[in-house]
């Protein structure tokens, strides 16, 4: 069984991060009550009145304090249920009470295991890192030290010069051909001069070989055409498809609520730092609530051209992460410690944004389907991590879209 004092300690930071949680005067609830009453009655003595889905991870935490023999496998529970959300109950980002239940009772038995253990329980570690940077629960428990590995951004020198090298041999093939072509013609002319006719007539074959003036016109206009157009006509191509015309930034949610007149549509109000705030509307109402997005960090496309969704101004477009199925969607989410307003990075691509997209030319349409997250959920255009100063943006959500 888990040790008194242990207990005693998660019960006291499980009380007080409640009552924060649901507004409640932390001091109305008296020691004896944490003292004396299991996980169970605590809950429920501070919590009016608890739904079905909220007693089952009650449950699971009065299970995981009175059965030590168990401990494992219920995380490995909890491990599968955090694979693909960002908090136990509800589409969104916001804490429920049942994530400050689990947490205060996993926390001290999380903090003694040894690093071969943890890794077997990377979602439970990602979703506590998320809960204690996001949850008052006091002086009681001591944060967790969540060793996050070192981006080491993918270089792109080789992919450019086996590019490069390759352009240069097409360059070569094509002068190639040009010059063999120069050769043919010289050779051609120096056959019609053998077979010169006398002075003021000409050879059955010249006459039939001269072009109508209609043909002539056609052979000129294509040997007017050179090769250079199409690399040119190829990289304005490229340029359109790059990352880099995009403005990428870090924003925080200040202030969040319902669309007026659409039920699937919530309003923002960003701040991008420096006094730049703008309003966003988003299509996420049916993912999150407004408490959800509020005092949250985004990212965000800030060079969209502005116009308005249902009679609200937008200026904006904030980037989530969406399941293949789109059942799951949540906002990309930059690291602790990334600055407002930076503009995320991509290694390899360093161009300018534009001012304004053009949408005539359809340049999110081009660029979004390069943007998903990987295996570990970190946000990649060509697999190239969202880089921030304080490292790469992430998802809950693993190997899905963004846009």
């Amino acid at each position: 069984m888990a040790a008194a004092a242990d207990l005693a300690g998660s019960k006291r930071a499980m009380a007080y991060a409640l009552c924060k949680h649901l507004n409640i005067d932390p001091s109305t609830v008296s020691n004896s009550n944490i003292e004396e009453s299991d996980i169970a009655r605590l809950v429920s003595h501070i919590v009016d009145s608890c739904q079905d889905e909220v007693m089952k991870w009650v449950n699971f935490s009065s299970d995981f304090t009175r059965f030590d023999e168990k401990q494992h496998a219920l995380l490995d529970k909890l491990n599968q249920d955090l694979s693909q959300k960002s908090v136990l109950l509800g589409d969104g980002l916001k804490p429920s009470v049942a994530d400050i239940v689990v947490f205060a009772t996993v926390q001290t038995f999380m903090s003694r295991i040894g690093d071969h253990e943890l890794h077997k329980y990377l979602h439970v570690l990602r979703w506590m890192d998320y809960i204690q940077n996001i949850v008052d629960f006091g002086t009681t428990l001591e944060k967790i030290n969540v060793t996050k590995s070192a981006f080491d951004p993918p270089s792109v020198t080789k992919k450019a010069d086996k590019g490069g090298t390759e352009s240069n041999a097409k360059k070569a093939v094509s002068g190639q051909k040009i010059a063999d072509k120069s050769n043919g013609s010289a050779d051609s002319k120096k056959a019609a001069g053998e077979n010169k006719a006398p002075e003021g007539k000409e050879t059955p074959a010249a006459k039939n070989n001269k072009p109508s003036g209609e043909k002539k016109k056609v052979q000129e206009k294509s040997a007017g055409n050179t090769t250079e157009k199409a690399p040119e006509k190829s990289a304005e191509k490229d340029s359109e498809c790059s990352i880099s015309i995009l403005n990428i930034q870090v924003g925080l949610i200040r202030k969040a609520w319902k669309h007026p007149s659409a039920d699937s549509l919530l309003v923002e109000e960003i701040d991008l730092g420096d006094g730049n705030v703008r309003q966003v509307v988003s299509g996420l109402a049916k993912y999150c609530s407004p408490d959800d997005l509020t005092n949250r960090h985004v990212v965000l496309i800030t060079n969209v051209k502005p116009g308005k969704l249902r009679d609200v101004m937008s200026a904006g477009l904030v980037l989530c992460a969406s399941s293949e199925d789109h059942t799951a969607v949540e906002p990309l989410i930059p690291p602790e410690g990334a600055k407002i307003g930076e503009r995320i990075s991509f290694a390899g691509f360093d161009g300018k944004p534009e001012d304004v997209l053009n949408p005539k030319k359809k340049q999110l349409d081009k660029i979004t389907p390069h943007l998903r997250t990987d295996e570990n959920g970190i946000a990649t255009f060509k697999g190239v991590p969202f880089t921030t100063s304080a490292g790469p943006c992430r998802s809950s959500i693993r190997n899905g879209n963004v846009k």
